[in-house]
């Protein structure tokens, strides 16, 4: 069990949780409610904790699904806590103020969501994803016995890193080895397929200091992008951190061996899709227009609340700050040049 990793699921971030004051019944208004969040959980798996904290405030009535917001921003509850935290806090606020709503879900916005079984179904799903790219099928997922599915879920719930390890190394999950060794960085050279979330927030504006990076007031302005990433190392050669984002976005960043012409035509061609066993597909949404790479600029990367070193070996990285469904979340903020 590597150092690093029990740093990631002993992450947590100190939240602030206010409720919003269309339904605040009493005065004085309650106070927040402090909780510290796991950097690998979900956020509607703090309502148990939350609810009681305001159930005195509330107006009378059965509460519709329990929703949050970032200033004015609806939080999807499917994306880890630490992730919406690294990609909306580009200067880390702490602690993070939320605001808890317990009426009038934003269903334009965000998928419904049933509580804690929607966020298992969410994860074993994706766990289901994750295992099709690194294996070509996920049957030990889908072949798991129930209780090792329960105690599975149980490890995330608890940051039980000991069980989870125990549980989740029946399913074959393996990672890519670490591809340097004392060597000055050469050492053999590993393949594989990664499973990476990405989430690029692109700015046309520079800044130096993240205090005054433009805020993110709409997830229409963030690219979710779903693709593995396919290591092929070179001998005497590690593939880097920079390598695999690079990889991830042909759009900004083509293929210096192709045209601009054939990656953008490839990318037309290709983008929409990786099927997996269950027909679903890994989606790209809204990539913005192909940049020449000499004209983007990387500005920020964060995973787990790191901001590495590009040049580090992506292995590394995927050994150590992959999330327990498997996937590796990387936030990205990207500069374009505007669009005239």
């Amino acid at each position: 069990m590597e150092e690093a990793q029990k740093y990631v699921w002993e992450g947590a971030i100190p939240l602030q949780i206010h409720l919003h004051e269309s339904e605040v019944t009493t005065l004085p208004t309650p106070p927040p409610a402090l909780i510290l969040a796991p950097r690998i959980g979900y956020l509607p798996l703090l309502i148990p904790q939350i609810k009681p904290h305001f159930s005195n405030a509330l107006p009378p009535g059965s509460p519709d699904t329990v929703w949050f917001d970032y200033n004015g921003l609806p939080l999807k509850w499917y994306i880890p806590t630490g992730v919406l935290f690294d990609l909306l806090c580009a200067e880390p606020e702490r602690p993070w103020n939320l605001t808890v709503h317990f009426r009038g879900y934003p269903s334009n916005i965000l998928v419904p969501c049933e509580g804690e079984d929607s966020v298992k179904w969410s994860f074993i799903n994706s766990l289901k994803e994750a295992a099709y790219i690194i294996n070509g099928n996920c049957k030990n997922v889908m072949n798991m016995s129930q209780p090792d599915q329960v105690e599975l879920w149980r490890s995330v719930l608890n940051g039980n890193l000991e069980a989870y390890v125990r549980i989740s190394s029946k399913l074959r999950l393996g990672t890519v080895g670490d591809e340097y060794a004392d060597g000055g960085g050469q050492g053999q050279v590993k393949t594989g397929r990664v499973p990476v979330r990405l989430y690029v927030w692109s700015v046309s504006e520079d800044f130096d200091d993240l205090e005054d990076a433009p805020q993110i007031d709409s997830w229409d302005k963030i690219s979710y992008i779903n693709r593995p990433v396919e290591i092929h190392g070179e001998e005497g050669n590690y593939f880097t951190l920079q390598d695999a984002v690079k990889s991830i976005l042909p759009e900004y960043f083509p293929n210096k061996s192709s045209t601009k012409e054939e990656s953008s035509r490839d990318e037309d061609e290709n983008e929409q899709t990786v099927p997996s066993e269950e027909g679903e597909k890994y989606l790209s949404e809204n990539v913005d227009t192909c940049y020449p790479s000499d004209n983007v600029e990387i500005k920020l990367v964060r995973i787990q609340g790191i901001e590495p070193k590009m040049d580090i070996p992506f292995s590394w990285v995927v050994k150590n700050l992959t999330n327990p469904e498997h996937y590796l979340h990387i936030c990205v903020c990207l500069k374009v040049p505007q669009v005239l």
